[in-house]
């Protein structure tokens, strides 16, 4: 216990002592908040994230259909779930949900029509302003599809309805992105670089010749990079609550447990790209190689849901998407562990299967 001990309070005077990394570490979290604030937190967008659900499912509204993809604002996601739908438009995670109700087709091609047939939009009201723009594409298209059914008589018109909701920021958005991101900084990239450096200068090799355990060893620089990553985590949360206003509606007792699991995760995987390097040289470049596009990918700096079809079913594999998007859950819309459910076991099963592999790969020389 007492090696335990000692391990630990070393990793974390090598930290303090590094005035290198203490400094960026906490100017870091500030550095992107001014940045990425000024440049995206006014709210304007190019691009509006639509759930479409078609209960018609006619040749008719189809047609409607290829119409709204076609137009480049709007990102069109086909969605059976009505409900979900309405509560992700709620939490402000999409800005539109188009419902075609069923007998759509009929009331558009009927020869007795005594109103038009109608497509229901809904929006949060919250953020009207921000999404006039997205209104004003759907009517227009829509329209445009109702004149080319039957010449200039409107058969077709939108049916705007508010809905009730939350009012996100970009930096409400970021800042739990940010927490994730230095999460898996820390820990892949970190343990990567000094497990390697360690093993090239025979620091391992002399551990390994005393009575230390390897499971102490390991256990130290958890303990270690925990304490490092919890402090990091309320620190970015403390300047963004009161620097930028930014919201904390859930649980921070989910936050921490997020901590854990994330820096255990990504410890992991750091083990084993220091297993697989061969020199500290090599282990910074793979890791790199592995933490750039992860950051992009898992939704740190932008929504995943707005990005290319193709890429969804990687997006949602991988734990960084996980990380942040169950962080970001907990504080801007105030999740219970039981809505995090599936983002807390895809962050386990990383875990485990990259504990198992970083046990039978690690090497002390």
């Amino acid at each position: 216990m007492k090696a335990y001990y000692q391990l630990t309070l070393a990793q974390l005077r090598i930290y303090v002592r590094n005035r290198q990394a203490l400094i960026w570490t906490l100017l870091f979290p500030f550095f992107f908040m001014i940045i990425f604030g000024l440049m995206f937190n006014d709210g304007n967008t190019t691009s509006y994230s639509v759930n479409l659900i078609d209960y018609d499912n006619t040749q008719v509204s189809k047609q409607i259909t290829t119409v709204l993809e076609k137009q480049k604002s709007l990102k069109i996601h086909k969605k059976t779930n009505e409900l979900k739908s309405r509560k992700l438009l709620s939490d402000g995670k999409t800005d539109f949900v188009i419902v075609i109700n069923k007998g759509f087709q009929n009331q558009v091609t009927t020869k007795q029509q005594s109103a038009p047939a109608k497509i229901k939009v809904l929006y949060n009201e919250s953020n009207a302003g921000q999404l006039q723009g997205g209104i004003a594409t759907i009517t227009a298209y829509v329209d445009a599809a109702s004149k080319q059914m039957a010449g200039y008589t409107p058969k077709i018109v939108t049916d705007f309805k508010g809905v009730a909701g939350i009012t996100l920021s970009y930096l409400d958005f970021l800042v739990p992105g940010i927490i994730a991101m230095q999460i898996m900084n820390n820990n892949m990239n970190g343990v990567a670089g000094q497990i390697a450096s360690w093993r090239e200068r025979g620091v391992l090799r002399r551990m390994q010749g005393t009575t230390l355990r390897a499971s102490t060893f390991i256990a130290a620089q958890i303990t270690a990079r925990l304490i490092l990553n919890s402090l990091q985590a309320i620190l970015t949360i403390l300047i963004g609550y009161f620097g930028f206003d930014v919201s904390i509606r859930g649980s921070f007792l989910l936050v921490v447990l997020l901590v854990v699991l994330g820096t255990l995760t990504f410890m992991s995987i750091g083990f084993i790209i220091a297993s697989l390097a061969k020199s500290p040289e090599s282990a910074g470049p793979i890791a790199g190689f592995i933490s750039f596009p992860l950051m992009f990918l898992g939704g740190v700096f932008f929504p995943v849901n707005n990005m290319p079809e193709y890429l969804q079913p990687i997006i949602k594999t991988i734990p960084i998407t996980h990380l942040s998007t169950a962080m970001r859950d907990i504080m801007n819309v105030g999740a219970s562990f039981g809505d995090l459910l599936p983002d807390f076991g895809w962050l386990c099963v990383w875990m485990v299967v990259s504990f198992l592999i970083a046990a039978r790969t690690f090497r002390w020389e």
